[in-house]
Protein backbone atom coordinates (compact mmCIF):
# COMPACT_ATOMS: atom_id res chain seq x y z
CA UNK A 1 0.00 0.00 0.00
CA UNK A 2 3.08 2.21 -0.04
CA UNK A 3 4.40 4.19 -3.03
CA UNK A 4 7.30 2.50 -4.84
CA UNK A 5 8.94 2.18 -8.26
CA UNK A 6 9.46 -0.99 -10.29
CA UNK A 7 12.83 -1.56 -12.01
CA UNK A 8 13.71 -4.19 -14.60
CA UNK A 9 15.58 -7.10 -13.14
CA UNK A 10 18.97 -6.34 -14.79
CA UNK A 11 18.88 -2.56 -14.49
CA UNK A 12 22.15 -1.26 -13.08
CA UNK A 13 20.59 2.09 -12.12
CA UNK A 14 18.14 0.36 -9.84
CA UNK A 15 19.91 0.93 -6.55
CA UNK A 16 23.15 2.72 -7.31
CA UNK A 17 23.55 4.44 -3.96
CA UNK A 18 21.88 1.94 -1.64
CA UNK A 19 21.95 -1.68 -0.51
CA UNK A 20 19.25 -4.38 -0.48
CA UNK A 21 16.84 -3.64 2.37
CA UNK A 22 16.79 -6.13 5.23
CA UNK A 23 14.11 -6.61 7.87
CA UNK A 24 14.33 -8.55 11.11
CA UNK A 25 11.07 -9.69 12.69
CA UNK A 26 10.40 -10.70 16.28
CA UNK A 27 7.53 -13.07 17.09
CA UNK A 28 4.86 -11.45 19.27
CA UNK A 29 4.30 -12.74 22.83
CA UNK A 30 1.65 -15.25 21.71
CA UNK A 31 3.87 -16.86 19.09
CA UNK A 32 7.30 -16.97 20.75
CA UNK A 33 8.45 -20.57 21.16
CA UNK A 34 12.08 -20.70 22.33
CA UNK A 35 12.78 -20.12 26.01
CA UNK A 36 15.43 -17.48 25.21
CA UNK A 37 12.86 -15.48 23.25
CA UNK A 38 10.29 -15.88 26.01
CA UNK A 39 12.83 -14.70 28.58
CA UNK A 40 13.66 -11.68 26.44
CA UNK A 41 9.99 -10.85 26.12
CA UNK A 42 9.33 -11.34 29.81
CA UNK A 43 11.98 -8.73 30.52
CA UNK A 44 10.30 -6.38 28.04
CA UNK A 45 6.97 -6.97 29.75
CA UNK A 46 8.05 -6.37 33.34
CA UNK A 47 5.84 -3.31 33.42
CA UNK A 48 2.16 -4.04 32.81
CA UNK A 49 1.04 -3.27 29.23
CA UNK A 50 -1.29 -0.28 28.97
CA UNK A 51 -3.41 -1.76 26.20
CA UNK A 52 -5.36 -5.02 25.73
CA UNK A 53 -7.99 -6.72 23.53
CA UNK A 54 -11.19 -8.12 25.05
CA UNK A 55 -14.11 -10.22 23.85
CA UNK A 56 -12.68 -11.46 20.54
CA UNK A 57 -13.10 -15.08 19.45
CA UNK A 58 -9.68 -15.41 17.77
CA UNK A 59 -6.15 -14.36 18.66
CA UNK A 60 -5.47 -10.76 17.62
CA UNK A 61 -9.03 -9.49 17.64
CA UNK A 62 -11.20 -7.75 20.20
CA UNK A 63 -12.43 -4.53 21.75
CA UNK A 64 -9.52 -2.16 22.44
CA UNK A 65 -9.09 -1.23 26.10
CA UNK A 66 -6.47 1.13 27.54
CA UNK A 67 -5.18 1.67 31.07
CA UNK A 68 -5.39 5.18 32.49
CA UNK A 69 -5.29 6.27 36.15
CA UNK A 70 -5.08 2.59 37.17
CA UNK A 71 -8.44 1.80 35.51
CA UNK A 72 -9.13 0.02 32.22
CA UNK A 73 -11.47 1.77 29.79
CA UNK A 74 -12.52 1.75 26.13
CA UNK A 75 -11.91 3.96 23.08
CA UNK A 76 -14.67 5.83 21.25
CA UNK A 77 -14.91 5.01 17.53
CA UNK A 78 -15.01 8.59 16.17
CA UNK A 79 -12.34 8.78 13.41
CA UNK A 80 -11.19 5.23 14.25
CA UNK A 81 -9.37 3.84 11.18
CA UNK A 82 -6.84 1.27 9.95
CA UNK A 83 -3.84 3.48 10.75
CA UNK A 84 -4.73 3.73 14.45
CA UNK A 85 -5.80 0.08 14.56
CA UNK A 86 -2.42 -0.97 13.09
CA UNK A 87 -0.59 0.86 15.87
CA UNK A 88 -2.64 -1.12 18.42
CA UNK A 89 -1.94 -4.43 16.65
CA UNK A 90 1.82 -3.84 16.43
CA UNK A 91 2.03 -2.69 20.03
CA UNK A 92 0.45 -6.01 21.07
CA UNK A 93 2.89 -8.06 18.97
CA UNK A 94 0.68 -8.81 15.95
CA UNK A 95 0.98 -7.65 12.34
CA UNK A 96 -0.80 -4.62 10.91
CA UNK A 97 -4.57 -4.31 11.27
CA UNK A 98 -6.90 -6.19 8.93
CA UNK A 99 -9.99 -4.28 10.09
CA UNK A 100 -10.78 -1.29 12.28
CA UNK A 101 -14.21 -2.06 13.73
CA UNK A 102 -16.68 0.54 15.00
CA UNK A 103 -20.04 0.42 16.77
CA UNK A 104 -19.09 -2.07 19.52
CA UNK A 105 -18.75 -4.92 17.01
CA UNK A 106 -16.82 -6.89 19.67
CA UNK A 107 -19.36 -6.20 22.42
CA UNK A 108 -19.69 -3.22 24.74
CA UNK A 109 -17.15 -2.46 27.44
CA UNK A 110 -17.92 -1.10 30.90
CA UNK A 111 -16.36 1.54 33.06
CA UNK A 112 -14.86 4.73 31.62
CA UNK A 113 -14.36 5.60 27.95
CA UNK A 114 -10.83 7.00 28.05
CA UNK A 115 -10.04 8.25 24.53
CA UNK A 116 -11.85 9.80 21.57
CA UNK A 117 -10.86 10.87 18.03
CA UNK A 118 -7.60 8.93 18.05
CA UNK A 119 -5.65 9.91 14.93
CA UNK A 120 -2.43 7.94 14.48
CA UNK A 121 -0.11 8.37 11.50
CA UNK A 122 0.55 4.64 11.59
CA UNK A 123 4.25 4.87 12.42
CA UNK A 124 3.87 5.28 16.20
CA UNK A 125 5.26 2.63 18.55
CA UNK A 126 2.33 3.04 20.94
CA UNK A 127 -1.25 4.27 20.80
CA UNK A 128 -0.37 6.69 23.59
CA UNK A 129 1.95 8.54 21.18
CA UNK A 130 -0.96 9.35 18.83
CA UNK A 131 -3.01 12.55 19.03
CA UNK A 132 -6.35 11.97 20.78
CA UNK A 133 -9.01 13.85 22.68
CA UNK A 134 -9.93 13.12 26.26
CA UNK A 135 -13.55 12.16 26.53
CA UNK A 136 -16.38 14.27 27.86
CA UNK A 137 -19.53 12.59 29.07
CA UNK A 138 -21.80 13.71 26.22
CA UNK A 139 -19.42 12.61 23.46
CA UNK A 140 -19.69 8.85 23.46
CA UNK A 141 -21.50 5.77 24.73
CA UNK A 142 -20.30 2.19 25.00
CA UNK A 143 -22.31 1.40 21.85
CA UNK A 144 -19.44 3.20 20.04
CA UNK A 145 -16.57 1.14 21.48
CA UNK A 146 -13.73 0.65 18.97
CA UNK A 147 -12.30 -2.77 18.14
CA UNK A 148 -9.67 -4.32 15.86
CA UNK A 149 -8.89 -7.44 13.86
CA UNK A 150 -5.14 -7.87 13.43
CA UNK A 151 -3.15 -9.86 10.87
CA UNK A 152 -1.47 -12.71 12.72
CA UNK A 153 1.18 -15.23 11.66
CA UNK A 154 -0.20 -18.21 9.75
CA UNK A 155 0.36 -21.17 12.09
CA UNK A 156 -1.65 -23.82 10.21
CA UNK A 157 -3.38 -24.98 13.42
CA UNK A 158 -6.73 -25.39 11.65
CA UNK A 159 -5.29 -28.24 9.55
CA UNK A 160 -4.79 -30.39 12.65
CA UNK A 161 -8.47 -30.57 13.58
CA UNK A 162 -11.88 -30.95 11.91
CA UNK A 163 -15.57 -31.42 12.75
CA UNK A 164 -17.50 -34.38 11.33
CA UNK A 165 -21.18 -35.27 11.00
CA UNK A 166 -22.75 -31.90 11.86
CA UNK A 167 -25.65 -30.30 10.01
CA UNK A 168 -23.55 -27.15 9.44
CA UNK A 169 -19.82 -26.40 9.43
CA UNK A 170 -20.24 -24.94 12.95
CA UNK A 171 -20.97 -28.25 14.68
CA UNK A 172 -19.84 -31.85 14.79
CA UNK A 173 -17.73 -34.52 16.42
CA UNK A 174 -14.16 -33.33 17.01
CA UNK A 175 -11.46 -35.22 15.07
CA UNK A 176 -7.77 -34.44 15.59
CA UNK A 177 -4.68 -35.37 13.59
CA UNK A 178 -1.96 -37.21 15.54
CA UNK A 179 0.98 -37.89 13.25
CA UNK A 180 -0.63 -39.01 9.99
CA UNK A 181 -3.70 -40.49 11.70
CA UNK A 182 -7.08 -38.86 12.39
CA UNK A 183 -8.98 -39.88 15.53
CA UNK A 184 -11.62 -38.84 18.07
CA UNK A 185 -11.27 -37.19 21.50
CA UNK A 186 -12.44 -38.65 24.82
CA UNK A 187 -15.33 -36.64 26.32
CA UNK A 188 -14.46 -37.25 30.01
CA UNK A 189 -14.20 -33.78 31.53
CA UNK A 190 -15.02 -32.10 28.21
CA UNK A 191 -16.28 -28.58 29.04
CA UNK A 192 -16.95 -25.16 27.50
CA UNK A 193 -13.25 -24.28 27.96
CA UNK A 194 -12.03 -27.13 25.73
CA UNK A 195 -14.79 -26.40 23.21
CA UNK A 196 -13.71 -22.71 23.14
CA UNK A 197 -10.23 -23.78 22.04
CA UNK A 198 -11.63 -26.04 19.29
CA UNK A 199 -13.84 -23.26 17.89
CA UNK A 200 -10.95 -20.77 18.03
CA UNK A 201 -8.57 -23.23 16.33
CA UNK A 202 -11.06 -23.73 13.49
CA UNK A 203 -11.80 -20.00 13.21
CA UNK A 204 -15.50 -20.64 13.93
CA UNK A 205 -16.02 -18.09 16.71
CA UNK A 206 -17.16 -18.97 20.23
CA UNK A 207 -18.20 -22.28 21.73
CA UNK A 208 -21.95 -22.49 22.18
CA UNK A 209 -21.99 -26.05 23.60
CA UNK A 210 -19.49 -28.67 24.62
CA UNK A 211 -21.13 -31.97 23.61
CA UNK A 212 -20.19 -35.21 25.42
CA UNK A 213 -22.40 -37.69 23.53
CA UNK A 214 -22.20 -37.54 19.75
CA UNK A 215 -23.99 -40.65 18.49
CA UNK A 216 -26.26 -38.45 16.32
CA UNK A 217 -23.21 -37.12 14.42
CA UNK A 218 -22.05 -40.57 13.34
CA UNK A 219 -21.17 -39.85 9.72
CA UNK A 220 -17.41 -40.35 9.70
CA UNK A 221 -15.38 -43.53 9.20
CA UNK A 222 -12.95 -42.43 11.93
CA UNK A 223 -13.55 -44.71 14.93
CA UNK A 224 -10.29 -44.74 16.87
CA UNK A 225 -9.81 -42.49 19.90
CA UNK A 226 -6.42 -40.76 19.91
CA UNK A 227 -6.66 -38.11 22.65
CA UNK A 228 -7.89 -38.20 26.26
CA UNK A 229 -7.60 -36.15 29.45
CA UNK A 230 -7.79 -32.85 27.59
CA UNK A 231 -7.84 -29.92 30.04
CA UNK A 232 -7.62 -26.35 28.68
CA UNK A 233 -7.43 -22.98 30.39
CA UNK A 234 -9.57 -21.60 27.53
CA UNK A 235 -7.13 -19.13 25.93
CA UNK A 236 -4.96 -21.63 24.00
CA UNK A 237 -4.62 -21.37 20.20
CA UNK A 238 -4.70 -25.13 19.63
CA UNK A 239 -5.97 -28.24 21.44
CA UNK A 240 -2.39 -29.57 21.36
CA UNK A 241 -1.36 -26.72 23.68
CA UNK A 242 -3.75 -27.96 26.41
CA UNK A 243 -2.84 -30.58 28.99
CA UNK A 244 -3.67 -34.13 27.85
CA UNK A 245 -2.69 -37.72 28.56
CA UNK A 246 -0.24 -38.03 25.66
CA UNK A 247 0.06 -41.43 24.02
CA UNK A 248 -1.32 -43.40 26.99
CA UNK A 249 -5.08 -43.11 26.57
CA UNK A 250 -7.30 -43.26 29.63
CA UNK A 251 -11.02 -42.94 28.92
CA UNK A 252 -14.11 -44.37 30.62
CA UNK A 253 -15.96 -44.87 27.33
CA UNK A 254 -13.85 -45.23 24.20
CA UNK A 255 -16.80 -45.87 21.88
CA UNK A 256 -17.46 -43.24 19.19
CA UNK A 257 -20.81 -42.53 20.82
CA UNK A 258 -18.92 -40.82 23.68
CA UNK A 259 -16.45 -38.89 21.54
CA UNK A 260 -16.31 -35.15 22.22
CA UNK A 261 -18.19 -32.69 20.01
CA UNK A 262 -18.80 -28.96 19.79
CA UNK A 263 -21.33 -26.45 18.52
CA UNK A 264 -19.69 -23.12 17.66
CA UNK A 265 -21.26 -19.72 17.06
CA UNK A 266 -20.03 -16.46 15.55
CA UNK A 267 -21.55 -14.46 18.42
CA UNK A 268 -21.84 -14.97 22.19
CA UNK A 269 -23.33 -13.32 25.25
CA UNK A 270 -21.21 -11.46 27.83
CA UNK A 271 -22.59 -11.13 31.36
CA UNK A 272 -21.47 -8.47 33.77
CA UNK A 273 -22.52 -7.51 37.28
CA UNK A 274 -23.32 -3.86 37.95
CA UNK A 275 -20.84 -3.27 40.80
CA UNK A 276 -22.10 0.09 42.22
CA UNK A 277 -25.54 -1.39 42.99
CA UNK A 278 -24.04 -4.04 45.30
CA UNK A 279 -22.27 -1.28 47.22
CA UNK A 280 -25.40 0.87 47.46
CA UNK A 281 -27.77 -1.89 48.62
CA UNK A 282 -25.74 -4.05 51.05
CA UNK A 283 -27.11 -4.40 54.60
CA UNK A 284 -27.50 -6.94 57.40
CA UNK A 285 -30.74 -8.62 58.42
CA UNK A 286 -31.35 -10.98 61.35
CA UNK A 287 -34.04 -13.21 59.89
CA UNK A 288 -36.09 -15.53 62.15
CA UNK A 289 -35.67 -19.21 61.36
CA UNK A 290 -39.44 -19.75 61.01
CA UNK A 291 -39.26 -17.56 57.87
CA UNK A 292 -36.39 -19.55 56.35
CA UNK A 293 -37.80 -23.04 55.71
CA UNK A 294 -37.97 -22.42 51.98
CA UNK A 295 -34.43 -21.08 51.84
CA UNK A 296 -33.10 -24.04 53.86
CA UNK A 297 -34.76 -26.44 51.44
CA UNK A 298 -32.88 -24.74 48.58
CA UNK A 299 -29.53 -24.86 50.41
CA UNK A 300 -29.29 -21.08 50.78
CA UNK A 301 -28.03 -21.16 54.37
CA UNK A 302 -24.63 -22.17 55.70
CA UNK A 303 -24.30 -25.77 56.86
CA UNK A 304 -24.43 -24.87 60.58
CA UNK A 305 -28.12 -23.93 60.12
CA UNK A 306 -28.96 -27.65 60.10
CA UNK A 307 -28.02 -27.85 63.80
CA UNK A 308 -30.00 -24.73 64.77
CA UNK A 309 -32.99 -24.97 67.11
CA UNK A 310 -35.71 -24.64 64.42
CA UNK A 311 -38.04 -22.70 64.37
CA UNK A 312 -36.51 -20.59 67.18
CA UNK A 313 -33.60 -18.21 66.77
CA UNK A 314 -32.40 -16.44 63.65
CA UNK A 315 -29.70 -16.34 60.96
CA UNK A 316 -27.67 -13.23 60.18
CA UNK A 317 -27.79 -12.48 56.45
CA UNK A 318 -25.77 -10.04 54.34
CA UNK A 319 -28.27 -8.93 51.70
CA UNK A 320 -27.70 -6.93 48.51
CA UNK A 321 -29.20 -6.49 45.06
CA UNK A 322 -27.50 -7.79 41.95
CA UNK A 323 -28.13 -6.50 38.47
CA UNK A 324 -26.71 -8.66 35.70
CA UNK A 325 -26.27 -7.06 32.29
CA UNK A 326 -25.78 -8.83 28.95
CA UNK A 327 -23.27 -6.68 27.03
CA UNK A 328 -22.45 -9.31 24.42
CA UNK A 329 -23.74 -9.91 20.90
CA UNK A 330 -26.06 -12.87 21.55
CA UNK A 331 -28.79 -13.58 24.11
CA UNK A 332 -27.77 -15.48 27.25
CA UNK A 333 -29.86 -18.66 27.36
CA UNK A 334 -29.77 -21.40 30.01
CA UNK A 335 -27.91 -24.53 28.98
CA UNK A 336 -30.78 -26.85 29.84
CA UNK A 337 -33.86 -27.02 27.63
CA UNK A 338 -37.32 -26.39 29.11
CA UNK A 339 -38.04 -30.11 29.47
CA UNK A 340 -35.38 -30.44 32.19
CA UNK A 341 -36.17 -27.30 34.21
CA UNK A 342 -37.14 -27.94 37.84
CA UNK A 343 -40.33 -26.62 39.40
CA UNK A 344 -39.76 -25.21 42.89
CA UNK A 345 -42.97 -25.32 44.86
CA UNK A 346 -41.54 -23.11 47.58
CA UNK A 347 -40.74 -20.21 45.28
CA UNK A 348 -43.32 -21.17 42.67
CA UNK A 349 -41.25 -20.87 39.53
CA UNK A 350 -39.05 -23.01 37.28
CA UNK A 351 -35.29 -23.03 37.80
CA UNK A 352 -33.32 -23.31 34.59
CA UNK A 353 -29.71 -23.43 35.87
CA UNK A 354 -28.30 -25.41 38.79
CA UNK A 355 -25.62 -22.87 39.61
CA UNK A 356 -25.70 -19.42 38.12
CA UNK A 357 -23.82 -17.36 40.72
CA UNK A 358 -21.47 -17.87 43.65
CA UNK A 359 -21.51 -15.37 46.54
CA UNK A 360 -18.51 -15.61 48.87
CA UNK A 361 -16.95 -13.78 51.80
CA UNK A 362 -13.17 -14.21 51.69
CA UNK A 363 -10.40 -13.21 54.06
CA UNK A 364 -7.80 -10.88 52.48
CA UNK A 365 -5.62 -13.92 51.73
CA UNK A 366 -8.43 -15.63 49.83
CA UNK A 367 -9.82 -18.13 52.38
CA UNK A 368 -13.59 -18.60 52.17
CA UNK A 369 -15.39 -17.88 55.45
CA UNK A 370 -18.98 -17.83 54.15
CA UNK A 371 -20.74 -18.61 50.91
CA UNK A 372 -24.15 -18.01 49.42
CA UNK A 373 -25.70 -20.86 47.50
CA UNK A 374 -27.66 -18.96 44.90
CA UNK A 375 -28.39 -22.30 43.40
CA UNK A 376 -30.93 -21.75 40.70
CA UNK A 377 -31.99 -18.51 39.16
CA UNK A 378 -34.87 -17.74 36.95
CA UNK A 379 -33.43 -15.69 34.09
CA UNK A 380 -35.51 -12.85 32.67
CA UNK A 381 -35.32 -9.33 31.26
CA UNK A 382 -36.17 -6.96 34.13
CA UNK A 383 -35.29 -3.78 32.22
CA UNK A 384 -33.71 -2.94 28.85
CA UNK A 385 -31.94 -0.05 27.18
CA UNK A 386 -34.18 2.45 25.37
CA UNK A 387 -34.48 0.81 21.96
CA UNK A 388 -34.43 -2.85 23.09
CA UNK A 389 -37.57 -4.94 23.62
CA UNK A 390 -37.88 -7.45 26.49
CA UNK A 391 -37.93 -11.03 25.32
CA UNK A 392 -37.77 -13.30 28.36
CA UNK A 393 -39.88 -13.62 31.48
CA UNK A 394 -40.30 -16.34 34.09
CA UNK A 395 -44.05 -16.17 34.66
CA UNK A 396 -46.29 -18.87 33.16
CA UNK A 397 -43.45 -21.21 32.19
CA UNK A 398 -42.09 -18.46 29.94
CA UNK A 399 -38.85 -18.64 28.00
CA UNK A 400 -35.82 -17.80 30.16
CA UNK A 401 -32.76 -15.77 29.19
CA UNK A 402 -31.25 -12.28 29.13
CA UNK A 403 -31.49 -10.30 25.88
CA UNK A 404 -28.53 -8.28 24.57
CA UNK A 405 -28.89 -4.76 26.00
CA UNK A 406 -31.07 -5.90 28.93
CA UNK A 407 -30.46 -6.79 32.55
CA UNK A 408 -31.86 -9.17 35.12
CA UNK A 409 -32.35 -7.64 38.58
CA UNK A 410 -32.39 -9.73 41.76
CA UNK A 411 -33.61 -7.42 44.49
CA UNK A 412 -32.06 -7.58 47.95
CA UNK A 413 -35.40 -8.63 49.47
CA UNK A 414 -35.93 -11.91 47.56
CA UNK A 415 -35.09 -15.31 49.03
CA UNK A 416 -31.48 -16.50 48.76
CA UNK A 417 -30.23 -13.10 47.58
CA UNK A 418 -27.82 -13.12 50.51
CA UNK A 419 -24.80 -14.62 52.21
CA UNK A 420 -25.39 -16.32 55.56
CA UNK A 421 -22.77 -14.66 57.83
CA UNK A 422 -24.05 -16.03 61.17
CA UNK A 423 -20.69 -17.73 61.83
CA UNK A 424 -18.44 -14.91 60.55
CA UNK A 425 -16.31 -13.11 63.14
CA UNK A 426 -15.83 -9.32 63.00
CA UNK A 427 -13.01 -8.22 60.68
CA UNK A 428 -12.03 -7.03 57.22
CA UNK A 429 -13.13 -9.21 54.30
CA UNK A 430 -13.57 -9.33 50.54
CA UNK A 431 -17.08 -9.86 49.15
CA UNK A 432 -16.90 -11.72 45.84
CA UNK A 433 -19.69 -12.46 43.37
CA UNK A 434 -18.97 -14.72 40.38
CA UNK A 435 -21.49 -15.14 37.55
CA UNK A 436 -21.70 -18.34 35.48
CA UNK A 437 -18.86 -19.81 37.61
CA UNK A 438 -18.86 -23.25 35.97
CA UNK A 439 -18.76 -21.81 32.43
CA UNK A 440 -22.03 -23.63 31.77
CA UNK A 441 -23.12 -21.12 29.14
CA UNK A 442 -20.90 -19.69 26.40
CA UNK A 443 -19.68 -16.10 26.80
CA UNK A 444 -17.29 -14.04 24.71
CA UNK A 445 -15.35 -13.02 27.83
CA UNK A 446 -15.17 -14.92 31.12
CA UNK A 447 -12.52 -12.63 32.65
CA UNK A 448 -15.14 -10.04 33.67
CA UNK A 449 -17.45 -12.47 35.50
CA UNK A 450 -16.14 -11.77 39.02
CA UNK A 451 -16.91 -8.70 41.10
CA UNK A 452 -15.07 -7.84 44.33
CA UNK A 453 -15.67 -5.40 47.18
CA UNK A 454 -13.86 -4.58 50.40
CA UNK A 455 -16.03 -4.97 53.47
CA UNK A 456 -15.63 -4.35 57.17
CA UNK A 457 -17.87 -6.15 59.64
CA UNK A 458 -17.88 -5.03 63.30
CA UNK A 459 -20.28 -7.68 64.58
CA UNK A 460 -23.32 -5.38 64.20
CA UNK A 461 -22.96 -3.39 60.98
CA UNK A 462 -21.21 -3.87 57.67
CA UNK A 463 -19.49 -1.37 55.33
CA UNK A 464 -19.13 -2.40 51.69
CA UNK A 465 -16.94 -0.23 49.46
CA UNK A 466 -14.51 -0.22 46.48
CA UNK A 467 -16.73 -2.59 44.47
CA UNK A 468 -15.32 -3.29 40.99
CA UNK A 469 -15.31 -5.89 38.22
CA UNK A 470 -12.41 -8.32 38.74
CA UNK A 471 -10.26 -7.18 35.82
CA UNK A 472 -11.19 -3.46 35.77
CA UNK A 473 -8.12 -2.23 37.67
CA UNK A 474 -4.38 -2.19 37.00
CA UNK A 475 -2.23 -4.88 38.67
CA UNK A 476 -0.95 -2.27 41.10
CA UNK A 477 -4.45 -1.08 42.07
CA UNK A 478 -5.60 -4.72 42.44
CA UNK A 479 -2.68 -5.39 44.80
CA UNK A 480 -3.60 -2.33 46.87
CA UNK A 481 -7.20 -3.57 47.02
CA UNK A 482 -6.14 -7.05 48.23
CA UNK A 483 -3.79 -5.59 50.86
CA UNK A 484 -6.32 -3.04 52.11
CA UNK A 485 -5.83 -2.72 55.89
CA UNK A 486 -9.48 -1.93 56.60
CA UNK A 487 -11.45 1.11 57.70
CA UNK A 488 -9.30 3.00 60.14
CA UNK A 489 -11.39 6.07 60.81
CA UNK A 490 -14.71 4.94 62.23
CA UNK A 491 -13.50 4.29 65.79
CA UNK A 492 -14.28 0.60 65.63
CA UNK A 493 -11.54 -1.50 67.15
Amino acid sequence: MCTFQFYRGNSSAACSTGMPAVVSCLPGPLFATGSAQKKKQRQQQQSQPRIRLKGGAKAGEGRVEVLKNNEWGTICDDRWNLLSASVVCRELGFGSAKEALTGARMGQGTGPIHLNEVQCLGTEKSLWSCPFKNITQEDCKHTEDAAVRCNIPYMGYENLIRLAGGRTEFEGRVEVKRGSKWGTVCSDGWTTKEAMVVCRQLGLGYSLHAVTETWYWDASNVTEMVLSGVKCAGHELSLNHCQHHGSSLNCRNTGTRFAAGVICSETASDLLLHAPLVQETAYIEDRPLHMLYCAAEENCLSSSARHANWPYGHRRLLRFSSQIHNNGRADFRPKAGRHSWVWHECHRHYHSMDIFTHYDILTPNGTKVAEGHKASFCLEDTECEEDVAKRYECANFGEQGITVGCWDLYRHDIDCQWIDITDVKPGNYILQVVINPNFEVAESDFTNNAMKCNCKYDGHRIWVHSCHIGDALSEEASRRFEQYPGQLNNQIS
